[in-house]
């Protein structure tokens, strides 16, 4: 489907258009978008994708191109949040019936939640490698320091855990009946820690310029400034441990797999992508920063992952280059109601009900992450027809949660 709406389609002079691929967008939302599209740093105009819905700062869903500029605030806290997928040589039918003891393994192996790994069992070689670039932004932020617990330890022992929220580990069966492993996390602490010292920093910058701001939290870093380059620093080293986080994860899992499943290999390159994350490209004749919050890069050819509710399906898909999207699409189904509102809405029955057939939690700890909270996958799917073609159906028969 083509764009279904456009905001701002006349727009007055320092207002960019909006163009959204859904009609099913809160007014919220539609105002966050209407706040980003006023801001000068906007090139071309702002994209929505058809699983947009309000967020902090900005909107989930969004793809923002920015000149010489960038919103830290639209960025996020969830620094590099994302996906990593593989396919395995596994059939279904040799899964076990019974799947407890394999999700059980793997809640052992990957800590959930709050649970982090002990330093003797750090993933240290990941850890080495980013050590050096911690130790310059702890250096030259010392306020970073103050919003972890254990700084120097935190981000360590995280390194190769899940978290909470809708970070999930799945094992996923696809048309053909083949296995595959999939997962969902981001950069932890550590990346909340760096989202919100440079988001306050940002708007301790803008001190004298807030009133132009149609919200605080759209404050943003100029090129040239101090901050803008410490902050490209910080941001593309938390990208870079979510990228290492999703891959420690993987190797854990796969080596639950290993234990108590047949031989198996590998059958298809891993998927390893950021939807929560800023980039350098060019669009529209022009270099500009593209940040994708909630949404994934969708280049020709670039394959990626649009991940279901838990209970529902999920797709492999491939990028079709749409230059209206900035070759982007969704990140997933994307929320219908808040957490809140799905607590007081649904019992532990309805959750029950609701992933049949999924190997997972179902009490009232993640009640809030029914899938009736989320949006149609197949509605999202089908309203990015033209930005995306489906390669795998993927269907949940383990879904682990924090």
């Amino acid at each position: 489907m083509p764009v279904k709406t456009v905001l701002n389609r006349n727009a007055p002079p320092g207002t960019v258009p909006v163009k959204i691929y859904t009609d099913d967008i809160e007014p919220k939302a539609m105002q966050q978008l209407k706040n980003i599209a006023q801001l000068p740093i906007v090139h071309s105009h702002v994209a929505a994708m058809p699983d947009v819905h309000l967020g902090k700062g900005a909107t989930v869903g969004s793809v923002i191109p920015t000149v010489s500029a960038i919103i830290p605030a639209a960025v996020g806290v969830d620094i590099g949040c994302g996906m990593n997928a593989v396919r395995t040589s596994l059939q279904a039918h040799q899964l076990p019936d019974n799947l407890k003891a394999l999700r059980d393994a793997i809640e052992v192996k990957v800590p959930v939640g709050q649970g982090r790994h002990k330093l003797i069992s750090a993933r240290e070689s990941a850890c080495k490698l980013l050590a050096p670039g911690v130790d310059r932004l702890f250096s030259k932020h010392p306020g970073l320091l103050k919003k972890l617990h254990q700084p120097q330890k935190t981000w360590v022992t995280q390194m190769g855990t899940l978290g909470g929220g809708n970070h999930f580990i799945e094992i996923c069966i696809d048309e053909s009946g083949a296995v595959w492993v999939m997962l969902h996390s981001g950069s932890r602490g550590i990346g909340n820690a760096i989202g919100q010292h440079f988001i306050q920093l940002a708007r301790r910058d803008m001190a004298g310029h807030m009133h132009n701001l149609p919200d605080k939290d759209l404050a943003y870093f100029s090129e040239g400034c101090q901050n803008f380059d410490d902050y490209i620093e910080a941001v593309n080293w938390a990208q870079e441990y979510a990228r290492w986080n999703r891959q420690e994860m993987m190797k854990l899992v796969l080596g639950c797999l290993k234990v108590s499943l047949p031989k198996f290999t590998l059958t298809t390159e891993a998927i390893n992508c950021h939807h929560n994350y800023v980039v350098r490209e060019r669009h529209f004749d022009r270099d500009v920063f593209v940040t994708r919050k909630g949404a994934i890069s969708a280049q020709r050819d670039q394959l990626g992952i649009i991940p279901g509710s838990m209970g529902a399906k999920s797709f492999i898909v491939r990028g079709l280059g749409n230059k209206e999207s900035f070759c982007s699409c969704a990140h997933g189904a994307g929320r219908k109601m808040s957490r809140t509102a799905a607590r007081q809405r649904f019992t532990r029955k309805d959750l029950e009900d609701q992933t049949q057939g999924v190997q997972c939690r179902k009490d009232k700890g993640v009640l809030d992450e029914i899938p009736a909270a989320y949006k149609d996958i197949d509605q999202v799917m089908e309203n990015q027809s033209d930005l995306v073609e489906v390669v795998h159906r993927l269907r949940q028969v383990i879904c682990i949660k924090g």
